[in-house]
């Protein structure tokens, strides 16, 4: 008998792709030059598409801008600068890099919002994406170009996308799970916390701060004496995603971290996956920066000896004596 997980993320995939569909994709372009005078699109992709590229859509029975963008379409909708991209097949991370210098453009994609600084780059910028279009028509052929074709290529490049963005939720996810049980454990020394961090006082009358960080994930402070000085008690890598094939990968990342950690002074760092048929054994060689692994799962259950092990450990690094956990 086969038992698959349910496809929950399948759901939300579903609700992204209309979402899409409706704000940047082929639907939205269609929208938004459904209110432009042709004449206006007409003069514009004369003076930044290729002529020919422009005409050979046309003998398709093709509107050049389903290939070619021009600043008219941008400033009446600014969010399909993401059709553009994703139908040259740029990753948001490529495009809007610092070596590109498209990073000012980005709020149009997020926010459909249209700086004045963009604004004054605009035609620049569609003249150079055209360049790069002109180049798709002629590797793919004008003869195999059709509407469906050019949808299809956009959503290849919004797949990887969309997962990302969904490997991004499962680590946020994961990480506040992992708070909030800390969160349980220290209970009874914390003085005061929010959504990002706990300050306690531990059995020393010593301050300790337990917050979210950048690299690492969670950090444990705790306060020497008057001049405001720290002892980095702790550094945690957590790792949400559940894909078994690439846990080896996180596994890396978390020792990047880690090696960073230990230079900077932590004396402990811990890395919790989320992947239960983890070989631990391996990880530890693949990791060696890492004191202490757990699997997510084993935490969430508070149960056996690994929770034990969490437990205990972060009893005993923050200070504090006895816990109602």
């Amino acid at each position: 008998m086969y038992s698959f997980p349910q496809p929950i993320q399948q759901f939300a995939f579903a609700a992204a792709l209309r979402a899409a569909r409706e704000e940047f994709l082929q639907q939205a372009l269609g929208a938004t030059v459904a209110v432009i005078p042709l004449a206006t699109l007409d003069a514009e992709l004369g003076a930044h598409a290729s002529s020919p590229a422009v005409s050979a859509l046309a003998s398709r029975g093709l509107r050049g801008e389903l290939l070619f963008c021009v600043p008219c379409v941008l400033r009446a909708n600014p969010r399909l600068l993401a059709y553009y991209r994703l139908l040259l097949g740029y990753s948001q991370k490529s495009f809007y890099s610092t070596a590109t210098g498209l990073a000012v453009f980005r709020q149009m994609e997020d926010s459909g919002r249209l700086s004045d600084k963009a604004a004054a780059r605009l035609t620049t910028l569609c003249s150079a994406l055209n360049a790069a279009a002109a180049t798709l028509l002629e590797g793919l052929g004008s003869a195999q170009v059709t509407a469906a074709l050019l949808d299809d290529l956009a959503l290849l490049t919004l797949g990887p996308q969309l997962r990302g963005g969904a490997n991004v939720r499962k680590g946020d996810r994961a990480i506040k799970e992992v708070f909030q049980l800390i969160a349980s454990l220290v209970a009874d020394g914390t003085r005061n916390s929010s959504a990002t961090h706990i300050e306690l006082r531990n059995a020393a009358g010593r301050v300790v701060r337990i917050e979210f960080a950048a690299d690492p994930d969670i950090v444990v402070r705790e306060t020497m004496g008057a001049g405001g000085r720290h002892r980095l008690v702790l550094a945690v890598e957590i790792k949400g995603g559940e894909d078994f094939s690439n846990v080896h990968n996180r596994i890396g990342e978390a020792e990047k971290s880690h090696q960073k950690a230990k230079q900077r002074g932590f004396q402990e760092c811990w890395t919790i996956l989320n992947v239960p048929r983890t070989n631990l054994n391996l990880a530890r060689r693949e990791s060696p920066s890492t004191d202490r692994f757990y699997v997510l799962s084993d935490l969430l259950n508070r149960s056996g000896e690994s929770w034990q092990d969490f437990r205990d450990h972060i009893v005993m690094l923050t200070g504090l004596i006895g816990s109602s956990c």
